[in-house]
């Protein structure tokens, strides 16, 4: 059985081209904003990693991050954070808040692999 992977994007391009690359290692999950991804979990889903961008409308990736690090349920699940901005305090801002990492968009979808694939080697031992 598939691992699950949860995108999370109000852009529709990222969440193609995530469930295109990922299909063969993931079933992946995609909904277009914070809430939706929120009302995922909490009807019981538990997905093996969430990507999910900083601007997102309805409910922001730093209000994400917030429900996900104070759910007893969801809290040590890893978090990418995507963003378009290179900025270095939004990075700080994301990683402080408790992500796992953040990536600019444009992305490599072979680096994100490689980072998803650190943190749960990391996480496994």
């Amino acid at each position: 059985m598939k691992k699950t992977l949860l995108a999370v994007d109000d852009e529709k391009t990222i969440l193609k081209l995530m469930q295109h690359f990922f299909k063969e290692k993931f079933d992946v999950v995609v909904v277009e904003n914070g809430r939706e991804a929120l009302n995922w979990l909490q009807a019981g889903n538990q997905p093996e990693a969430i990507v999910a961008d900083v601007n997102m409308p309805e409910l922001n990736g730093y209000e994400f991050i917030d429900h996900v690090r104070a759910s007893a349920f969801f809290r040590n699940i890893p978090l990418i954070m995507l963003s378009g901005n290179d900025n270095s305090q939004d990075r700080i801002k994301c990683l402080r808040k408790g992500a796992d990492d953040y990536l600019v968009k444009p992305f490599n979808p072979e680096e994100l692999d490689a980072r998803i694939e650190n943190i749960l080697r990391r996480i496994k031992r």
